[in-house]
């Protein structure tokens, strides 16, 4: 009785683990765009914000723009 119970329970359990993986592959994968960056060539003093840095490079051509490293330089991104 006890071996007919304990087979019964490890055979719920693993239909159960395998019913839980085949509805976890359901899921919707989305890419997204690899991002460019290089270092503005208009923003000139320390970087403190990011709304600066994104408005000068909007000015470049870019789409946007941030205060990056230890010396707070002003990288701009786009779209690769």
């Amino acid at each position: 009785m006890a071996s007919s119970l304990r087979s019964s329970a490890a055979a719920l359990l693993f239909v159960m683990l395998f019913m839980a993986t085949e509805l976890g592959t359901n899921r919707i994968m989305v890419a997204e765009a690899r991002m460019c960056e290089s270092a503005s060539s208009k923003f000139k003093g320390p970087c403190s914000r990011d709304s600066n840095c994104a408005t000068v490079c909007h000015t470049e051509g870019f789409t946007g723009g941030d205060c990056k490293g230890f010396r707070r330089r002003c990288f701009c991104t786009k779209p690769c």
